[in-house]
């Protein structure tokens, strides 16, 4: 299998230049491709083929005044820009047929766009020097922090500068499965918001909500930023910070789905989670708290490392009723609001935990044996909050539950 590993990178100044340069090359190329195929589109003929943009655009062009500065960067990654628009071609006409999700047209690129990447294969002979820099043609030996070792020869590198100014290095490398010793335990996952993720153990683990506790910086960063004149320099350094701040707040966030999905891959032999509808619940005014959660992430996750390691990710249907089957006794007992979260069965009489409960039936419509005594919690109700994580009026935080980290 296919894995992606991305180390940071600390260029100096003339690398930053150099680097700067191959961004720019890359996206003159890729925009005249793009203006090539629709101007070919809009006079009724067949889009030109990638070996004859090829030729145009980068061999021919290089001989021209306006494009000769073409040839101060690599021409493999010109190449590999052509290759993107191709991809992006490939996935809007997948989506229009149903192979896959669909996605828009491509568009054309910015040098304002928050992220810049390009690409070298192997073709650019670039290498990993005996020092640990990664040395890139036309650019130069790159510091690298290197965090672990890489399984096996990359094929590919991507060079990315984000939104923040960070400067990162993405391998793509073959790997080998992993497979862990077998274990006994299985478990079923409901996820949510007041709790990230509710196990059919009765293990309840707090939403971090890592955006909601960054709001009062990201407040004060971004009112700086609308304070700054336009074009000014000190416009752009508030920009930055305020970048930074996503930044921080999404490597955390991503850093917690790490933690937990290696946890639960790792002490599971399968897990079940649900088919949740993100999009559907990111148009809703729970948008904000659905977003900092990262749910699509975190599953994302669950998959690539059940695969690696041997074991088995199982998802069930989105309209699976798992909050109104009785896990005790399997009685359908009807749909209950939001603020109702503990409940008694009208058949057998067991107290249920709404998200315990949830979590179990989740596990069970997979096909998995689990328990469902930890679904019991008692005798008597008990009242919990009506609404979920929101922003009042005056703009401080609604917190439901206890926050975790």
């Amino acid at each position: 299998m296919q894995l992606r590993y991305s180390f940071r990178l600390y260029p100096n100044e003339p690398q930053r230049s150099a680097l700067a340069r191959a961004f720019g090359c890359a996206r003159v190329v890729y925009n005249d491709a793009l203006r090539a195929r629709e101007a070919a589109h809009a006079g009724g003929e067949a889009f030109p083929k990638t070996g004859d943009l090829s030729k145009l655009l980068i061999t021919e062009a290089k001989k021209t005044a306006e494009r000769a500065w073409l040839g101060e960067v690599s021409a493999v990654v010109l190449q590999q820009s052509l290759r993107d628009l191709d991809a992006a071609y490939r996935n809007f006409f997948d989506g229009l047929k149903g192979k896959r999700p669909r996605m828009g047209a491509p568009r054309f690129k910015s040098r304002k766009d928050n992220r810049q990447t390009v690409r070298f294969t192997a073709n650019a002979r670039w290498k990993i020097t005996t020092g640990g820099d990664l040395s890139l043609p036309k650019i130069g030996d790159v510091r690298v922090k290197w965090s672990r070792n890489l399984p096996s020869v990359p094929s590919t590198v991507t060079v990315i500068r984000d939104a923040a100014g960070r400067y990162f290095a993405s391998f793509v490398v073959e790997t080998d499965p992993e497979h862990l010793a077998v274990s006994e335990s299985v478990v079923g996952i409901d996820l949510g918001l007041g709790h990230f993720a509710v196990l059919s153990d009765g293990t309840k683990i707090d939403a971090p909500r890592f955006l909601r506790r960054a709001e009062k910086k990201l407040k004060r960063a971004q009112q700086a930023l609308s304070r700054k004149a336009k074009g000014s320099n000190n416009r752009d350094k508030a920009r930055i910070k305020v970048a930074r701040t996503h930044a921080r707040v999404a490597d955390a966030r991503r850093e917690f789905h790490h933690q937990l999905s290696t946890k639960l891959i790792r002490e599971n032999q399968a897990v079940a989670v649900e088919d949740l509808a993100v999009k559907g619940l990111a148009r809703t005014r729970l948008a904000k708290s659905v977003h900092d959660a990262g749910w699509s992430a975190f599953l994302a996750m669950l998959d690539y490392k059940a695969v690696k390691h041997g074991r088995r990710l199982h998802r069930i249907g989105r309209f699976e009723p798992t909050s109104q089957l009785c896990s005790a006794c399997g009685v359908k007992d009807g749909p209950k609001p939001l603020h109702v979260r503990v409940w008694s069965c009208g058949a057998c009489g067991a107290v249920l935990d709404r998200d315990i409960n949830a979590a179990v039936n989740v596990a069970k419509a997979a096909g998995l044996a689990v328990s469902a005594c930890r679904a019991q919690v008692g005798p008597g109700l008990v009242p919990a909050q009506r609404s979920e994580a929101g922003t009042h009026r005056d703009g401080q935080p609604i917190v439901v539950g206890i926050p975790g980290l």
